[in-house]
């Protein structure tokens, strides 16, 4: 088993002894979707640790998601409870890069594509191809693809 994957099991343990519904809850559900990943395919397979941050991230993203949409639809308990399960999940996660830091990543990217002659809305799939390794884990795709198109019609 992977050291998230047992710390996750762990914290699920002691959220039960101490009768925390939602994180035991949360966790839960969480784990449910490594055990998904991890039999999905042609074959089962353990997850690597990176591979669990990214169902991780994926289940946070989830929350996020249903939150906005709890929020849409005038039902704020559901969307607080949504947003309290994000937050424990990116307990796990690495820490996301600010919006000063990503804009530098993505400013420099688009200095290197456009040295290499990739000009205007086009040189989107240059810039992401090159800030994609730099911010992976770090920086939703979205925030990616939103902050290069602005520097891109900047």
């Amino acid at each position: 088993m992977t050291t998230l994957k047992a710390k996750l099991h762990d914290d699920l343990t002691a959220a039960i002894k101490a009768r925390d519904e939602l994180r035991s809850s949360t966790l839960r559900l969480t784990l449910s979707a490594i055990a998904y990943e991890e039999t999905a395919g042609k074959s089962a397979r353990e997850l690597s640790d990176d591979e669990v941050l990214k169902v991780i991230a994926r289940e946070a993203k989830k929350r996020r998601e249903a939150a906005e949409a709890f929020d849409t639809g005038d039902r704020p308990e559901q969307a607080e409870r949504e947003r309290a399960e994000g937050e424990l999940l990116a307990a796990y996660l690495p820490k996301q890069l600010s919006d000063e830091e990503l804009t530098a990543i993505v400013a420099d990217a688009v200095a290197v594509a456009k040295a290499g002659g990739a000009e205007g809305p086009k040189a989107m799939g240059a810039v992401m191809k090159i800030v994609k390794p730099k911010v992976d884990g770090l920086a939703e795709g979205s925030r990616v693809a939103n902050e290069v198109k602005r520097l891109l019609a900047g």
